[in-house]
């Protein structure tokens, strides 16, 4: 429903894969469970699985259903729709050996909601045993699959799904389409249906389809939702003079009337659930069945008629239905027993249609070698599905995000580069201090060369390496100062006075703040991807969201399918918003605890060199410095 603007920039197209993938699982591959021997149908088919309908369980079938046709509900829990191309134009349904296509329709498929309704033409069920076949599919780019209309067999004169707006239209080739457009019911009991409330009928016009002779056959089958229990109302009726046929709900009581004869009532349905209701003309008899079970029985036969159907009442007013209808569906044969009972059980919702139908595991064949192509990039595609519906308001965010993604890990390649840098000299500077520190009188702090090659000692290799060490600067900054008071004492004796020691210690605490910023430099813009990311995230959410029910108020549209591409496109922002400050808050607590270290290793060496300091530099008073006894010693050798 929203289109992604044409200027959109295409960097933060090709951005947003590498962005997804920092926090995207990697999923694993389906297996192959290698536990069924069949032949792989078609090597261009990646994918396939294995589709059971088994009414051995708890559906007992009273006999064959002959030609039927099965609902297979698709979803993330039993079908891969990332490896799968739009539209599941890729989906095949093939028997157990291989052989032949059965033909299928998809009612329903939505690959951002992850949810299909596909119907598959079976042969025939057989009670007390298990019938199986296999979905195929993963094929980027499959052949054209046969007609959708051929998943109903010439015996089948219409079906209704209701699922498309306007005038509902026959699924079959017969095309039995109604001449008026009902209400539609979103979110029925299989995809939308047909919302009643009192008002006209839905009129299907007479083909020669659809016409009915005397005693004659047919199956007429639908769900319905009658809500609470009203008095004779009409969910279906077929008149012609004198003759008619009528489904009738009264007071939830489901009835068939055959020329004014009404079947024996049942039970009540319950209210505001859905029912099963078919009605089997064959001879002299017609019955009704509720939910897949006979629940009543009218002897007279199905009357000649070729007239208009009406669904949902008859001019009466007063017999109007009030409730939902879905999957309305005439045949022209009547079908079996068994028939029914796997429509009324197979196509609900109930825990029976759960095991009655069952969709195996994913295996992965010849197409690939075995190996599954999907998992994250599959993920990652239907990112690429959903940005394509976001507006320019979402991209404004992700390009912000964008930016502090590329500051914010600029910033940390630099950081990581320099901390390691000062590490590894710290080390080797660490290694040479271990030496002078037993005797700093060894360097001659009146003599720079001295001084900057720690008494000579390191190389001019090593001292590359060094100098890129902050306790090497701040060993630097106190030796210079040691030196501007040494050069006033030309003959070293006076030592270093306790002003002076307290005058170097503010000079290298100093040195610590200097080297602090640095560690700490470029770290705020961390700060600002971690704090700053969701909420520019957030704010283009919102704004897709806002925009999104907007445009649902102006046009009117209330489905599925027109909010959640609006709403999946703008939670994109969020994601990438969270994709900005995840890594950084990550990088940024392990950064600041390498420069709560280095910062912890300054002070300590500070408190180190001013001990040492004061222990080879004693004021005069205090029985003179090592350099002083040393000079005086050499005077009174001379002497």
């Amino acid at each position: 429903m929203r289109a992604r603007p044409a200027h959109v920039p295409t960097f933060l197209l090709q951005c947003l894969p590498a962005l997804l993938a920092l926090s995207m699982p990697l999923h694993a591959a389906d297996k192959k469970e290698g536990g069924d021997a069949a032949a792989w149908w078609n090597p261009a088919w990646t994918k396939r699985q294995k589709v059971t309908i088994d009414p051995s369980a708890d559906t007992k079938l009273p006999d064959a259903t002959g030609a039927a046709n099965v609902l297979l509900r698709l979803s993330d829990s039993n079908y891969a729709f990332l490896g799968s191309a739009d539209g599941g134009a890729d989906i095949r349904f093939v028997s157990e050996d291989g052989k032949t296509v059965y033909p299928h329709q998809v009612e329903k498929y939505d690959n951002v909601v992850n949810e299909a309704l596909v119907w598959v033409k079976v042969p025939e069920i057989s009670p007390g045993s298990a019938t199986s076949f296999f979905m195929y599919s993963g094929n980027g780019a499959p052949d054209a699959e046969g007609k959708a209309s051929d998943t109903w067999d010439s015996n089948t004169a219409a079906v209704y799904h209701f699922s498309a707006s306007g005038n509902p239209a026959d699924a079959t080739e017969n095309a039995n389409n109604a001449s008026n457009a009902g209400t539609p019911s979103e979110g029925s009991l299989i995809a939308a249906g047909q919302r009643f409330l009192g008002g006209d009928p839905l009129v299907i016009p007479p083909t020669p389809s659809l016409a009915w002779s005397e005693g004659g056959a047919m199956t007429l089958s639908l769900w319905a939702n009658a809500g609470n229990p009203a008095p004779r109302s009409v969910i279906l009726s077929r008149s012609e003079g004198s003759k008619s046929l009528r489904l009738v709900v009264d007071q939830g009581v489901p009835t068939v009337e055959i020329n004014g004869a009404r079947s024996t009532p049942g039970t009540q349905l319950a209210p505001g659930a859905w029912a099963h209701l078919a009605v089997v003309a064959n001879g002299g008899s017609v019955k009704l069945f509720v939910n897949g079970s006979e629940y009543s029985l009218v002897q007279a036969g199905l009357p000649a008629l070729n007239s208009p159907i009406q669904i949902g009442g008859t001019d009466d007013t007063a017999t109007r239905f009030k409730g939902e209808i879905d999957e309305l569906r005439i045949d022209k044969v009547a079908r079996s027993a068994g028939w029914v009972k796997l429509a009324g059980v197979q196509q609900g919702t109930s825990d029976a249609a759960l095991r009655l139908l069952t969709v195996g595991e994913a295996e992965t064949g010849e197409g690939d070698g075995g190996k599954h192509s999907g998992g994250m990039m599959e993920h990652l595609s239907l990112f690429g599905d959903i940005a394509n519906n976001m507006m320019f308001d979402g991209w404004i965010a992700i390009g912000l995000c964008v930016i502090m993604i590329i500051v914010g890990w600029t910033v940390a390649i630099q950081k990581f580069s320099y901390l390691n840098s000062i590490q590894k000299g710290s080390k080797a500077f660490l290694k040479q201090w271990k030496e002078l520190s037993s005797d700093l009188t060894a360097i001659d702090h009146t003599d720079r060369a001295s001084v900057k090659s720690l008494g000579g000692n390191a190389d001019t290799k090593e001292m590359s390496v060094i100098e890129k060490s902050p306790l090497y600067q701040i060993y630097h900054i106190g030796s210079e100062e040691i030196r501007h008071r040494l050069e006033k004492d030309k003959h070293r004796t006076q030592g270093l006075s306790a002003r002076s020691i307290t005058a170097i210690r503010a000079a290298l605490d100093g040195g610590l703040v200097h080297e602090t910023h640095r560690l700490t430099k470029g770290l705020v813009f961390l700060t600002i991807s971690i704090a700053g990311g969701p909420y520019v995230g957030l704010l283009g959410t919102v704004v897709g969201v806002m925009i999104t029910f907007a445009i649902i108020a102006k046009s009117g549209e209330v489905d599925v399918n027109s909010i959640a591409p609006g709403i999946a496109s703008a939670l994109l922002a969020t994601v990438v918003g969270l994709l900005v400050a995840i890594p950084a808050l990550f990088i940024y607590s392990y950064l600041n605890s390498r420069i709560k270290e280095a910062t912890s290793g300054m002070q300590v060496f500070i408190d180190e060199f001013v001990a040492k300091m004061a222990e080879f530099y004693p004021p005069a008073g205090e029985g003179g410095s090592p350099v002083a006894k040393e000079h005086a010693h050499s005077q009174h050798a001379v002497h």
